[in-house]
């Protein structure tokens, strides 16, 4: 009996101790570990798709990243279900998982034909022993050694359930004269009449992105107009974006055939160091529409065969002119996936003041590289970059926008995520990209 007793309190505290891992660290899309590069988590076949489930189907996601150190390692991964702002939703893990709690990731290979000594890990998930039994937002957990207080990264994973709710989004030009030409205005109808709806103002909440960003979100508690079955939302303030200006480009596909925004580079025995065009502010440019990634980047390389072990890295440098060489008076980040959305430490531009502009190095994977410049304001999650001084904003501009729509039961626990509506801001619109 006495034994029984001292296994049962094992097991206790063993998945104590597991919980309290999982409730760590809680902030998204964070890289803890400086030996890990180029993360990735995307759409099963396209690098560009962001990492969104439709519960109970057969979607699945993949997993990329290195580790600079090499060798092999004991990487896991586990799910945690947030409510609609990211918060830990109160819900013990056997309520939303399916499967066990962590899995191994044990798809891995050294790289080769390349300078770097790195290994590459990839995963398809979720697969068939572990993946979420409920809609909402998740955080998806890579620690070392089966320990989830080792954490290496987080990265967000949307769940949607299907057929729950619907939505009808459009993109307007602004009413507002000053807003008129330079930003964007997203209008929207959620169909609730599968939804028990008793006080939608509590109960339903809208997450409105650009581009797959965080950090300029609008979150809308309170509908326009409520009607039988829907409610809408056409608001002058609460919805509208800077339009920004099509991102820059940085083509990395090949290290010994220079692109056009490459100035030069150096050799060395075992690294390479590429110097990219100096960049100016662009805002009182006259708008010019091109396709770009809006932001993103993908892995892919000229000189090999399969871009995720074969592909190189090098050390690159920008550099960024302001207007009249004078620093901004807020700090100056190089913005994009490619610097994980301003999380990246390197991200913060230095102001030189012998050559009068801001510089900055990171490293970088072969690939194709969206980026631009922003000024941050706040800290954690409630910093805010900024593109309007160095890009401008101009209606014309082509982005996507993501409509997510939440919704708590009475008396839920967590927040369901009911819908989701994607909508590009040239649908509809004649010329441009049509």
């Amino acid at each position: 009996m006495q034994k029984n007793k001292c296994f049962q309190w094992m097991l206790l505290t063993g998945w104590l101790l597991f919980c309290s891992g999982l409730l760590k660290a809680q902030e998204p899309d964070m890289v803890y570990s400086s030996n890990i590069q180029t993360v990735k988590l995307h759409m099963l076949g396209n690098p560009l798709g962001y990492p969104i489930l439709r519960l109970n189907s057969d979607d699945q996601l993949e997993l990329h990243f290195d580790d600079r150190e090499g060798g092999v390692k004991a990487y896991s991964y586990a799910w945690q279900l947030c409510n609609a702002d990211w918060t830990v939703a109160n819900l013990s893990t056997m309520d939303y998982v399916r499967g066990f709690t962590q899995q191994r990731i044990i798809t891995y290979r050294s790289s080769s034909l390349a300078l770097t000594h790195y290994t590459h890990y990839q995963q398809v998930l979720p697969d068939r022993n572990s993946g979420p039994s409920r809609s909402g937002n998740y955080l998806v957990k890579v620690f070392l050694n089966g320990d989830p207080s080792k954490l290496v990264f987080t990265r967000r994973v949307l769940v949607v359930q299907q057929n729950k709710a619907g939505v009808n989004t459009m993109v307007q030009q602004p009413f507002n004269n000053q807003l008129y030409t330079s930003h964007q205005k997203i209008s929207f109808i959620v169909d609730t009449k599968n939804l028990n709806l008793v006080n939608p103002m509590q109960q339903v909440s809208v997450v409105i992105l650009q581009n797959n960003r965080w950090d300029n979100r609008k979150t809308l508690q309170r509908p326009t107009f409520i009607r039988q079955n829907q409610l809408e939302y056409n608001t002058e303030q609460d919805a509208v974006f800077a339009a920004g200006r099509e991102w820059r480009w940085l083509d990395l596909r090949s290290f010994r055939l220079q692109s056009d925004r490459v100035d030069s580079a150096e050799y060395h025995p075992t690294s390479t160091d590429i110097f990219v065009v100096q960049d100016v502010d662009r805002a009182a440019l006259r708008f010019v529409f091109y396709r770009d990634a809006n932001g993103q980047f993908y892995s892919e390389t000229l000189d090999g065969t399969n871009p995720y072990w074969e592909g190189d890295y090098a050390t690159v440098f920008f550099s960024f002119k302001p207007p009249g060489g004078i620093p901004f008076p807020a700090d100056l980040y190089l913005f994009g996936e490619l610097t994980n959305w301003g999380k990246d430490p390197a991200s913060k531009m230095v102001f030189s003041k012998e050559r009068k502009r801001y510089e900055t190095s990171i490293w970088l994977k072969q690939g194709y590289y969206d980026y631009g410049y922003a000024l941050k304001t706040g800290e954690g999650e409630k910093a805010v970059f900024s593109l309007d001084k160095t890009d401008g904003n101009n209606w014309e501009t082509e982005n996507n926008y993501t409509v997510l729509v939440y919704y708590r039961s009475l008396g839920g626990r967590s927040d369901e995520l009911v819908a989701i509506g994607t909508i590009n801001s040239l649908a509809g619109r004649q010329g441009l990209g049509n």
